[in-house]
């Protein structure tokens, strides 16, 4: 079982992780590490959910191990961002232009959902479609978002690309007061952390 390399183990062979580092909504081998926000979720928090009307579907983005680079750059824009494959169905496509329709929001669950379903549009010039393929998709303040309107994530490592993309997400200030929060409460942060419901800062 591929685990982060903060996740420290005396003995590699730790059978609970089969288990704990794995989501409910886990169904294709390819990714080298959990998207972690997903961890968050039982199959009786699923449930209770769909009892209030909120609609559930799946995307794949194989997480890379990039994902664990810290950004090195003094200019972010000379970053190389990892390519991960990922896919988008229509069905995914069905229910996000149904949810706008009716006014709706799409809800991603970690940044792994929301780089797909952005990606997902940028290919087709702003509006999302199907989508199967890589994508190396960089998101920094200053990014236009498409589709997503709320992100459930974990606290993010400073200097990390995930960190600049819930910047971009809800606005570096409001970023920086969950932050302070979070370390003033003592917020356990990465994978097995607390999280956080974002809302896009328009």
């Amino acid at each position: 079982m591929p685990l982060p390399p903060y996740v420290k183990r005396k003995n590699f062979k730790v059978e609970s992780d089969h288990k704990d580092y794995q989501t409910i909504f886990a169904s294709e081998d390819g990714a080298v590490a959990a998207p972690t926000a997903g961890l968050h979720f039982s199959e009786e928090i699923k449930s209770n959910l769909k009892k209030k009307n909120i609609d559930f579907d799946y995307v794949t983005l194989h997480v890379g191990a990039g994902t664990f680079l810290p950004v090195k750059v003094e200019n972010i824009l000379d970053h190389k961002m990892h390519e991960e494959w990922g896919q988008v169905n229509q069905s995914v496509v069905d229910k996000i232009i149904k949810c706008k329709s009716n006014g709706g929001r799409v809800l991603c669950i970690g940044t792994t959902t929301l780089r797909i379903l952005e990606s997902a549009a940028i290919n087709n010039n702003g509006k999302i479609a199907p989508f199967k393929g890589f994508t190396n998709v960089f998101i920094y303040p200053g990014f236009k978002f498409l589709i997503s309107d709320m992100l459930l994530t974990n606290f993010h490592l400073p200097k990390s690309t995930l960190f600049m993309l819930v910047c971009a997400f809800s606005g570096i200030n409001q970023i920086k007061k969950a932050y302070n929060h979070a370390i003033k409460n003592n917020y356990r942060f990465f994978s097995y952390g607390d999280c956080s419901l974002l809302i896009k800062n328009e």
